[in-house]
């Protein structure tokens, strides 16, 4: 049997922008999605605090150090700028391997600096 597990997180991001005129994705800073455990063109869900929508979306990279966090293309109406959302990547694992999955997870505060690693083995 496999088990769906988080693999990659991040969490209290900030929209940095959202650009309805794109093919669609959530743009990220490469080194945020890094930290966070989430590849380029992985598929992602993003919750949105604001206004309590969830999207399924893939993750481009942007910018190195540039903090972006946006929305793009159709999923552009589910948020505005300045609205905190937390970005999830989950990986299909076998038993064995979820067992022992250390979850990346990050914390970012209204800069999008990171503010704290989390997981099981915290500061991974």
């Amino acid at each position: 049997m496999n088990k769906i597990m988080l693999t990659g997180k991040i969490h209290t991001a900030r929209l940095t922008s959202c650009v309805l005129d794109y093919e669609g994705s959530l743009e990220m800073d490469p080194e945020q999605m890094t930290a966070g455990g989430i590849l380029p063109y992985e598929k992602i869900l993003v919750v949105n605090r604001n206004s309590g929508s969830r999207l399924e979306t893939y993750a481009i990279p942007g910018e190195v150090g540039s903090k972006v966090f946006c929305l793009n293309g159709p999923a552009a109406h589910l948020g505005k700028t300045g609205d905190v959302v937390t970005v999830m990547a989950f990986s299909q694992l076998t038993e064995a391997e979820a067992a022992l999955v250390d979850p990346k997870i990050i914390v970012l505060d209204e800069n999008n600096d990171i503010i704290k690693r989390k997981g099981r083995k915290p500061g991974s």
